[in-house]
């Protein structure tokens, strides 16, 4: 079987409080993530909680990254997953760790799909 994507969660700690709180920072730095990775950009939506934090979804014709911040924690879980074999979620990564100024992360990265199934659990 050939595979379905790569996946990419992502872990950010000591960000930027000030750029986690900033909705449009984060929409145009997933955006661009999504777009210098080669994926093609459908649609956008974020999310501004009380009193703090973003949540987000760039849907791309590839799949999907997202991302939910904790400012108070200085830390962003996030995740990219790409469908296709000229995409590069690693740039996508990089680029949002750099633009939230993570000084610390841990990337996990999966093969979606490698082997089809061989048994059944719930």
């Amino acid at each position: 079987m050939e595979t379905f994507g790569q996946h990419v969660l992502g872990e950010l700690w000591e960000c930027d409080r000030q750029l986690l709180e900033d909705l449009k920072h984060i929409e145009r730095l997933f955006v661009n993530a999504a777009l210098q990775a080669g994926a093609e950009v459908r649609e956008v939506a974020f999310h501004q909680f009380a009193p703090q934090g973003v949540s987000g979804v760039v849907l791309i014709s590839e799949s999907h990254l997202t991302i939910h911040s904790f400012p108070e924690h200085n830390y962003a879980s996030i995740d990219i997953y790409t469908c296709g074999e000229h995409l590069d979620p690693g740039i996508a990564f990089e680029i949002i760790a750099r633009g939230l100024k993570s000084s610390r992360y841990e990337k996990r990265e999966f093969t979606r799909g490698r082997h089809g199934p061989t048994e059944s659990k719930r």
